[in-house]
């Protein structure tokens, strides 16, 4: 009983804070999906990292960690890494092209970067938005449903539908700024769910050195070289750190996160938002990864079962109740926190993307979020992926459909119409190839096709000075 009321009363404070961004309201379509391009740095910096440490950090890597033990640290280093990178280059050009445009969708920006506007690639981007970043918010409202069965041995089902109804009462109240309101509230909780169960899980061994002998006493699981890796030794390790280094740097290719960019209330707050962004996702991934072995020590019999329910679990055989009630409340704000932002997404391209002329009040806005909330729970109830894969794949897709697109035009690049459906067909097709012909435990499926991408991309396309002089 104290689990669910502590529980309770942090979903409470998130509902709370995402009803109370009405205040703000300008009733406009950009204000509910771009919050008016008037976002601080530091709520900027936050939302996007809450976003990003999705219910993917707390149960798909910290399964994955469970399993493979150390060598999952190349996940930590090659992700911050590439998104690191991709931040120098793309960030601040997408918020200018965002302003100028006046585009409030993600795909609509890139689609009017260059002056013109490529209807036809981005009702093409739109669908591909809206069937994969579905799918993804659908393994956001799974990884929820499955800390509720973990901790209170709820059936998922009931997890499942808690998550679409916290998300969709103030997704619909406050658009974008209720989801960026309370990704600051949930990357707190976060933080603090992540750092009690790490600190627990360290005391209950007996310390630090009794952990270290420990883990050293699994064999293999201080193992640099991940397990099923295709080529032996070094090469392994560092083509399987490459390709998550390209996971890192698909980020540009998701719109859910790349809003938060967009939404600044200047280009110049690029650099602040940075610095809060990334201090929090070193921060939060490292406790992650400890988090992930730790649970090893305390339930080795998950590894025969379910690793994806190590967090939940052992937060149940380690914390008092009302503890346990904030680690349970972490999990759901880490989903929430990620699905929100998708489901905005999704419904911001069937309004400026698909149906631009016909989709301009509120109510219809309203209603197509709600919509595509109903939607994702449909997929999370009946679905059968694993939350690790199901957001892998989903991630995957969106970075070779507009990622390299992203990185031309921000290079100054200028490419028709048919190149650009060109350049996001080559990349799917190889990503999907790859995946379907099982190479992806080579290589992330993303890197040949970013790679190929951008090359036949760049090979097609003209510098901008060139396009203005034909």
């Amino acid at each position: 009983m104290i689990i669910v009321i502590s529980f309770i009363v942090f979903l409470g404070l998130f509902f709370m804070i995402g009803l109370a961004s009405v205040i703000k309201s300008k009733g406009t379509g950009k204000d509910y999906y771009l919050a008016d391009q008037s976002v601080s740095p530091l709520f900027s910096g936050l939302s996007a990292v809450a976003t990003n440490n999705s219910g993917y950090m707390f149960i798909g890597v910290i399964g994955y960690t469970y399993a493979v033990g150390l060598a999952s640290i190349w996940l930590m280093i090659g992700w911050i890494l590439g998104d690191f990178l991709a931040s120098l280059f793309i960030h601040k050009k997408l918020h200018i092209a965002t302003a100028k445009t006046g585009e409030a969708s993600y795909s609509g920006v890139l689609a009017t970067w260059s002056g013109g506007n490529m209807l036809a690639w981005r009702r093409i981007a739109a669908v591909l938005t809206l069937v994969f970043l579905g799918a993804y918010a659908a393994a956001q409202i799974s990884a929820g449903s499955k800390a509720l069965a973990g901790v209170l041995n709820w059936d998922r089902t009931v997890g499942a539908w808690l998550v679409a109804l916290m998300v969709l009462s103030y997704s619909v109240a406050g658009g974008i700024r209720a989801s960026i309101w309370t990704d600051v509230a949930q990357s707190v909780v976060m933080l603090a769910a992540m750092s009690i169960l790490v600190f627990s899980g360290v005391m209950a061994v007996g310390g630090v050195a009794d952990v270290m002998q420990a883990w050293q006493a699994i064999p293999g699981y201080f193992d640099l070289a991940p397990p099923g890796l295709a080529l032996p030794g070094l090469m392994g390790i560092l083509l399987f750190f490459i390709g998550w280094l390209v996971a890192g740097l698909s980020v540009i290719g998701q719109p859910h996160i790349m809003i938060r960019f967009m939404a600044l209330k200047d280009a110049d707050s690029i650099k602040s938002a940075r610095i809060y962004y990334y201090a929090f996702f070193i921060l939060f991934y490292a406790l992650a990864t400890v988090a992930g072995m730790l649970a090893r020590l305390h339930l080795p019999e998950l590894n025969n079962l379910d690793p994806e329910m190590a967090l939940p679990t052992m937060a149940v055989q380690l914390l008092p109740p009302v503890l346990v009630g904030v680690v349970l409340a972490g999990v759901f704000a880490a989903t929430m926190s990620t699905a929100d932002s998708l489901v905005l997404s999704c419904s911001s391209v069937i309004t400026n993307d698909l149906l631009p002329n016909k989709a301009k009040s509120q109510i219809v806005i309203k209603l197509v979020t709600a919509t595509v909330t109903g939607l994702a729970l449909l997929i999370a109830l009946y679905a059968s992926s694993s939350v690790f894969d199901l957001v892998i794949m989903s991630w995957s897709v969106m970075a070779v459909a507009f990622g390299p697109i992203l990185i031309l035009l921000a290079m100054g690049r200028v490419m028709t119409e048919r190149i650009a459906i060109f350049v996001m067909a080559i990349g799917i097709l190889v990503a999907l190839l790859w995946r379907y012909l099982n190479l992806h435990h080579m290589v992330y499926e993303g890197l040949p096709g970013m790679l190929l991408a951008l090359l036949l991309g760049y090979l097609l396309s003209v510098n901008a000075k060139q396009a203005t002089n034909k």
